[in-house]
Formats: C-alpha cells, sequence, structure tokens
C-alpha cells in the first residue's frame, strides 16, 4: 500500500518537472510571429561573417550545399536530355545548344546562316538581287524551309535531326569557306552536315555523314525530308506562280515536273536532282550517287490574289537515304540562286532544264540561236529593250522569205477566185463535180490552197520558242525601257486598287500598254491578209478569217496584259515589221496582172500528171460514178 503512494507522489513530482521544462523551453524560443524580428537582426551579421572569412566552416558548408544542388541539376539535365534526344543527349548539354545560335557561311553571290537546332539553313539571301519591292531577295527566312532527316536508334527510339542540336565548327582555306555541324553522342561519335562555299559561286557542297553510329543507329534506311514554301517576288503572283513548279532529273538524262496545281508524284527510279523552281530563282539538292526514288510533293498556295499575297506555292521532297551499318554517307550539292540559263547550263548537270525553254525542236531553237544571239546584242547595245527590237527585226527578216511566199499564194488564189465562184455556182448542186472541177483548175493553174498554210507553219516553232524565251530570261529581270520599268514584268500606265471580281481575275487591276499596241497591230496585221485568205477561209476545213482577226487582238489585250512586258514589245515590234514587209511585197514585189498572166500560160500547156495525181483523179471519178449510179 506504501508502494503504491509513493509511485504516485513520484509520477506527480515527475509531471511537474517536464511541466516546468516546458514552460522554461517556451520561455526561451520566440513564437513564429517573433521570429522574423531576430532573423533580420542576426542574418546580416552571419552573411558579413561569412564574406570577411570569419566563419571558415560556414562556408565549407556552403560550398558543399552548392555542389550538391549542381550535381542534383546535371543529374536532372542529363534525364532530360537523354529522354528528348536519346543517345544524341551529349550535344545537348554542350555549351553550343542554343535555339538561336547561327553561323554564317557567305561570299560575294549569297550569305547562308545556319542553325545550331537542327544544323539546318534557316536563311539564305542573294545579295545581288532584290524583289520588286527592293527588299533583298531570300530563298529561305523566317521558317519557311525545313531541312530534316528521321531515323530509329538501337533502343527503338525515333529522331529528327531538325530536333538535335549541332555544334558548328567554321573555318576558312583561301577564300572557299567550310562548316562542320555535328551533333554528337560523345566526343568521337557524331553526325555531321557539312557545308562548302567558293567564292564567286552559288553552288555549295554539301555532305550527310557520320562516325562511330554503327552501334547507335538501326536500321539501312533514314527518311530525309525537304520543304520550301516559296515567297513571292514579282509584281504579279500569278504570273509568277505560272512558272513556279518542281523540277527533277532522274535515270541521267530524262526530267519531269510537278505542274502548277496541287500534285504529288512518286518515282521509284533513280533520282539525280531535285529543284523547287520560281519564276527566276531555285534551290536545287543534288546527288553524285543517285537516290533510289523519290516523292515530290507541290501545292498551291494562291487560290486569292487579294488574300494569298506572300507565297506562291508549297514544295516538299521526300528521300530514303540509305545507311551502311547505321552510317550516314551522302555526297551532294545545294545550289541557291538564279534561275538564269548561262548559270546553270555552266555547272554541266543538266540544270538548264530548270529554265522552261520549251521541249524538241522548240528548245533546240532557243538554246542555240536566240540564247547566244540575245546575249550578243543585249552586250553591245546600250539597253535591253533596242535587243529586243533589233533581235525581232533579224528574226523578221531571216522569215521574210517564207512570208513571200506565203503571201504569193495569197495572191493566186485572189486571182483565181472568180474562177472559183463560177465553178461553185455551176455545180452548186454537185459537191463531188464541185470538188473535182476545183481540183482540175488547181492542177491546170499550179496553184495549191495549201501553199499558203505552209510558210506560215513553218513559222510556228519560230514564234512559239520566242514565247518561251522572253519569260524565261534572266536578263531581262529588272531592266527597264521607255515607260516599263520591268521588261520581265507587266508594264503600267494606269492602275487602281479597288478588286472587281471579274475584271481583276482575268484582266488585273492595271492597264498595260506594250498589249494595247500589239493588239493594235495584230488587228491592222489581220485586217491586211483577211482579204486575201477569205477564199482559203471558204474551203471546207479552213478557219473563218474574219472570227480570227476579232479573236486573235482581244486575246492578246485580255491575257497578255499581266504578262512580261518585254514579250508584248516583241509582239508589237513583230507585227508592225510584217505590216511593212507585207507593203512591200504587194506594192513592189508582186504585180496581181502578171501572176494571171502566168495562171493564163500554164492553162494553155499541157500539165503532165503524176501518178499521185492520175491515181487520185480515178478515185474521184469513181466516187462520181457512184454517186450516178445510185441516183438512177
Amino acid at each position: 500500500m506504501e508502494e503504491k503512494k509513493t509511485f504516485d507522489k513520484n509520477s506527480i513530482i515527475g509531471f511537474l518537472l517536464i511541466g516546468a521544462i516546458l514552460i522554461w523551453v517556451m520561455y526561451m524560443n520566440p513564437t513564429q510571429e517573433e521570429k522574423p524580428e531576430a532573423d533580420q537582426v542576426k542574418e546580416p551579421a552571419k552573411t558579413e561573417a561569412v564574406s570577411e572569412g570569419d566563419s571558415s566552416e560556414n562556408v565549407q558548408n556552403t560550398t558543399e550545399t552548392s555542389d550538391l544542388q549542381s550535381i542534383e541539376n546535371d543529374s536532372v539535365s542529363n534525364i532530360l536530355a537523354k529522354r528528348e534526344y536519346g543517345a544524341f543527349a551529349y550535344s545537348a548539354l554542350l555549351p553550343s545548344a542554343e535555339d538561336n545560335k547561327i553561323t554564317t557561311i557567305e561570299n560575294d553571290l549569297v550569305e547562308l546562316k545556319v542553325s545550331n537546332k537542327g544544323g539546318q539553313i534557316i536563311e539564305a539571301k542573294m545579295k545581288q538581287h532584290d524583289t520588286y519591292k527592293g527588299d533583298p531577295v531570300y530563298l529561305i527566312k523566317d521558317g519557311n524551309a525545313n531541312f530534316n532527316i528521321e531515323f530509329e536508334t538501337q533502343n527503338g527510339k525515333v529522331l529528327n535531326t531538325k530536333d538535335l542540336f549541332f555544334e558548328p565548327e567554321l573555318s576558312t582555306d583561301g577564300d572557299r569557306q567550310t562548316l562542320s555541324m555535328k551533333a554528337k553522342v560523345s566526343d568521337v561519335k557524331f553526325l555531321e552536315f557539312y557545308y562548302g562555299l567558293n567564292p564567286e559561286n552559288y553552288m555549295m557542297d554539301f555532305a550527310i555523314r557520320s562516325q562511330g553510329l554503327s552501334d547507335v543507329v538501326r536500321g539501312d534506311i533514314a527518311d530525309l525530308t525537304w520543304e520550301v514554301k516559296a515567297f513571292r517576288k514579282a509584281k504579279s503572283i500569278s504570273y509568277e506562280n505560272r512558272y513556279t513548279e518542281i523540277v527533277y532529273q532522274y535515270e541521267g538524262e530524262s526530267d519531269d515536273y510537278t505542274g502548277q496545281g496541287d500534285e504529288a508524284i512518286e518515282e521509284d527510279i533513280e533520282i539525280d536532282w531535285v529543284a523547287f523552281k520560281q519564276h527566276f530563282f531555285t534551290s536545287i539538292l543534288l546527288t553524285d550517287k543517285p537516290f533510289q526514288k523519290g516523292k515530290f510533293i507541290s501545292r498551291n498556295l494562291v487560290q486569292d490574289e487579294e488574300v494569298d499575297t506572300t507565297y506562291t506555292k508549297n514544295f516538299r521532297a521526300e528521300i530514303p537515304l540509305e545507311l551502311k551499318s547505321g552510317e550516314f554517307s551522302e555526297s551532294l550539292n545545294w545550289y541557291h540562286g538564279p534561275s538564269d540559263y548561262q548559270i546553270l547550263d555552266d555547272y554541266d548537270r543538266n540544270l538548264d532544264e530548270v529554265v522552261p525553254l520549251g521541249w524538241g525542236i522548240f528548245g533546240w531553237i532557243n538554246r542555240y540561236i536566240f540564247i547566244p544571239f540575245f546575249g550578243f546584242l543585249s552586250g553591245v547595245l546600250p539597253s535591253y529593250g533596242l535587243a529586243i527590237i533589233v533581235m525581232t527585226i533579224v528574226v523578221r527578216i531571216v522569215l521574210s522569205p517564207v512570208t513571200y511566199k506565203s503571201y504569193l499564194s495569197q495572191a493566186k488564189m485572189k486571182v483565181l477566185k472568180p474562177e472559183i465562184n463560177e465553178i461553185n455556182e455551176k455545180h452548186k448542186d454537185n459537191q463531188m463535180k464541185k470538188q473535182q472541177e476545183t481540183m482540175k483548175l488547181y492542177s491546170k493553174t499550179g496553184v495549191s490552197p495549201l501553199s499558203g498554210c505552209i510558210p506560215a507553219l513553218l513559222q510556228i516553232p519560230v514564234f512559239y520558242a520566242l514565247f518561251q524565251f522572253f519569260p524565261s530570261a534572266f536578263d531581262l529581270r529588272q531592266k527597264g525601257f521607255l515607260w516599263a520599268d520591268d521588261l520581265s514584268s507587266y508594264d503600267v500606265i494606269y492602275e487602281w486598287d479597288t478588286y472587281i471580281p471579274l475584271i481583276s481575275w482575268a484582266y488585273g487591276n492595271h492597264i498595260s500598254l506594250f498589249p494595247i499596241l500589239a493588239s493594235v497591230a495584230i488587228f491592222f496585221y489581220m485586217t491586211m491578209t483577211t482579204g486575201q485568205n477569205m477564199q482559203q477561209s471558204s474551203q471546207p476545213g479552213m478557219p473563218n478569217m474574219k472570227i480570227i482577226m476579232y479573236i486573235s487582238p482581244l486575246v492578246m489585250l485580255i491575257f497578255f496584259n499581266n504578262y512580261a512586258s518585254g514579250l508584248s514589245l516583241y509582239y508589237f515590234i513583230s507585227n508592225l515589221i510584217t505590216i511593212g514587209i507585207m507593203l512591200v511585197i504587194k506594192h513592189v514585189i508582186i504585180d496581181e496582172d502578171k501572176i494571171l498572166a502566168k495562171i493564163e500560160e500554164k492553162k494553155k500547156k499541157p500539165k503532165k500528171k503524176s501518178k499521185f495525181g492520175k491515181k487520185f483523179q480515178e478515185i474521184m471519178e469513181q466516187a462520181q460514178e457512184q454517186q450516178k449510179n445510185k441516183k438512177k
């Protein structure tokens, strides 16, 4: 019983002691509201002591804490980098791993800026050329282009080079600049984009190669994708867009193009180069070892000229690259420059096919006649406008014998017109007899209704070749003549801002003078020849010359309003010269009375028929006999 009381007493004493201790602790430690004031008093002293080196233990503790935090941060960065970049996390942790860090490689012609992010060209500037607004010409700028290679690593992760960081190394060898961009797995393992630019050259060496990636990259194929949205550079975006398309060469000599609409072409054949061609500038990717196949996609971005004013087309090329044991080894070239026939032809890689000079004989005439001749004239004459005029005069003089033959045939048909009318009236109810008698008259007089058409057909290759030549002549770009400030674009004598749907779609928002002059000249030319050709037009299958007389000037007036003023200048001068030549032929060279006398002479002479003529006459007589028997 005594023990129990003693325990209770001790317990009470213990509780009292614990309570006293708690009270003392609370008294010695202030509340949370009071603590900030103590910290404000003590903290400066602590900081001062550390800065003065009075407390080496505190400094050591702070340093150790900082190192630990740095290690922890590095560990987190490593984890995040490996998660995003896989084996190439090493490159992402280098000091060069910056999105906005760029390296410039340039010469006197072109300036190229390459980004550390993706190792690709993010800006390609033409140093010696401006847009119609006077701004520098950029083929690549503000994210309009993308170059990417997609591949798979051994752990199944899919990587894209556009997301990787590349370490740049720029060097100079004389006037040649080289830039090595390396996405690194380690110091000795990397994927490299190599750029090499020589002076006075738009063509750049470009290589995709790797070292030590055989244990990193899986598979034997990587997918290369190259995409560009082509900037507008000319006054008429629709006219410029007409000459903007993808052109590519395959199997060493053949070439093809995507056309003007939305088009996707997949070729399972060897591809030598692919060009993202704009009207007067182009970007071309070439390979020394042909790509095994490729897919080329072109999408038209101009649906409404009032809204779509920045880009013409979106180009995309998808090309598989062959790998050898996980290693890249592609020797390429990259061209960023003018679509100038002379410049492209000098590379001797069939790049002149990028310039649309026409197929077959039309292209041959341009390559070997008009381009050299115009180059000579523009070199000796003070302006390109005068060069066009002189070249047009020379072409018309050279073709004047053909014009003479055509006009002579028309004059003969005019002389025979009374006799033909008489035959038509006499046999108006017998079509077979009428044709037979008409053919006899032609045979006796030595006149052929086709003799006037054949000379005209001989001129078509020349006219079409020139139609292709002037819009493609880079030398005419931004060269002025008279009121036209740019012979490669339309001239303007009046323009308006209001958009008129039907008129603006077909005619534009301006009036060009050269097409008007060309239309007037064509009208007078057609007026002069309509009377001569009327007899021919009355024959079955021949065109109605009265309709052509009015349609031709109208077509010139409307559709050529947005065309290059150099082309309209050519048509104007050409028709003026043709009118002059025809007046000389009519009033000086050809005498219709003499033609009639010669025809009468031929009528009197017995004409020996050829085997074909005899056979044709027999057929006609048999057909006529059959027709008589049917009537009976």
